[in-house]
């Protein structure tokens, strides 16, 4: 009778387990990786949600110096439908210079729940130089010079919370 020899090494009690193991460390990077990914993912939703808010915050702002342009200009050449525009009106234009307005500390103040605000100020008397000189006196009348700064956050609607605000300072001129 013919014995077969069967080598120890390739019997199952002999076996460890490696590939086991192998298996489990590289479902655990997998998911890791994965985490990675989905945190990832998730910073540059956040990311593109914070650029949308300022960026409609900035374009809220602009409307408001240019709508404010527009009523500046047709209260200036005395437009009848100046008052039909919005709720500019001369009273409402500061005129004083030296009144330590700066537009950063007026920024400041304005509270998140202030959705458009704007300041208008006349300041053409604060330029030096703005009119022709003779003999030390204006020989002319100087040309109006606004200073606009508009606020505004980036929700049009006081039931939706606001995370952005933009200020716009500007100066315009006739």
């Amino acid at each position: 009778m013919h014995r077969i020899h069967i080598p120890r090494t390739a019997l199952p009690s002999r076996q460890r387990g490696a590939v086991l193991y192998v298996a489990l460390i590289m479902l655990i990077l997998l998911s890791l990786l994965g985490i990675a990914g989905m945190q990832v993912a998730n910073m540059q939703e956040r990311m593109a949600s914070n650029y949308r808010a300022v960026n409609a915050a900035f374009q809220r702002s602009e409307d408001a110096v240019r709508l404010t342009e527009n009523q500046v200009e047709a209260l200036a050449n005395r437009d009848a439908t100046a008052g039909a525009t919005g709720s500019l009106t001369s009273a409402s234009i500061e005129i004083q210079c030296d009144n330590g307005y700066d537009p950063s500390v007026w920024t400041s103040q304005r509270a998140q729940s202030e959705r458009q605000v704007v300041k208008v100020r006349q300041i053409e008397t604060c330029i030096q130089g703005e009119a022709a000189l003779g003999m030390g006196r204006p020989v002319e009348a100087a040309t109006p010079v606004y200073q606009i700064t508009a606020y505004a956050t980036d929700t049009a609607t006081s039931g939706d919370p606001s995370r952005s605000a933009v200020a716009i300072d500007t100066v315009f001129k006739l």
